[in-house]
């Protein structure tokens, strides 16, 4: 073999020999950086986004989300599901995972709450106060209305706590579009399949092609609150995502986003 060519090979082998080490560790440093998983309610989709995103930039820790109805997500990690943390729309799915010693019970904070509303297509003309008896069957005519599903799905439990509140339940209960999570409701509504639905108020905020007829009397139906905790073996990255979830940085997403803040 020519000697300039056993040269150039030699110092090829050295180059890549050198290099190797350097992209191993570049790879290994890609595979290892921080990251949680965080189920949540679907209606949290837009303002969880913000909030992660937030956090990340000051963490360095990647949050990585996957939205449902409460219900889904609180199975799944009954299930199994390796998920870091859990938001839920209600205290019930929360409760069933404590109950199950699937939380890290100390982690546990109530981070929001919401308002029910009612809402139809953006450019329907119906007009409808709520009060306790109002003519919602009649509003319909043969039509229906969207909720979640309220053997499920938190949204359509605070919808039926509220009919059944104001005395309607009974002439509404058989006319229900159920969904499976409260987004899939209003979408029912924007594409105008149905002229009404009982979302939250936050939900509406997002889509344009809905707008708010009326919200639901505070008494009419419990408490909207969002429940935060850790599961059992999260990644301890997990506990200081909660905990920025109720810093005053946070509060102002969560408040700029229409979510309430609760009472002391």
């Amino acid at each position: 073999m020519n000697i300039l060519r056993r040269i150039f090979l030699l110092s090829l082998c050295a180059a890549l020999i050198g290099t190797a080490p350097a992209a191993v560790a570049a790879d290994s440093r890609r595979e290892s950086r921080p990251e949680i998983l965080v189920f949540a309610a679907a209606s949290l989709t837009n303002v969880l986004g913000e909030l992660s995103a937030a956090w990340s930039a000051t963490s360095g820790v990647t949050v990585r989300t996957s939205f449902a109805a409460s219900s889904v997500l609180a199975r799944q990690i009954e299930a199994g599901g390796r998920a870091d943390a859990f938001i839920s729309a209600d205290e019930e799915w929360m409760d069933y995972l404590q109950s199950r010693h699937l939380i890290d019970n100390p982690t546990r904070r109530n981070l929001v709450g919401n308002r029910l509303v009612l809402v139809a297509p953006a450019d329907s003309k119906l007009q409808v106060k709520i009060v306790s008896g109002f003519d919602l069957a009649g509003t319909l005519g043969n039509r229906r209305l969207a909720t979640g599903d309220p053997d499920t799905v938190p949204a359509g439990r605070y919808a039926r706590s509220a009919l059944v509140s104001l005395g309607i339940w009974d002439e509404i209960q058989d006319r229900l579009v159920r969904a499976d999570n409260v987004r899939s409701a209003m979408t029912f509504v924007a594409l105008g399949e149905v002229p009404l639905g009982i979302v939250y108020a936050t939900d509406a905020r997002v889509d344009p092609r809905v707008r708010i007829v009326d919200i639901f009397p505070e008494h009419s139906h419990p408490s909207i609150t969002y429940p935060g905790a850790a599961t059992q073996g999260a990644r301890s990255a997990a506990k200081e995502f909660l905990e920025f979830l109720t810093s005053a940085p946070a509060r102002d997403i969560w408040v700029k986003s229409g979510f309430l803040e609760l009472k002391k």
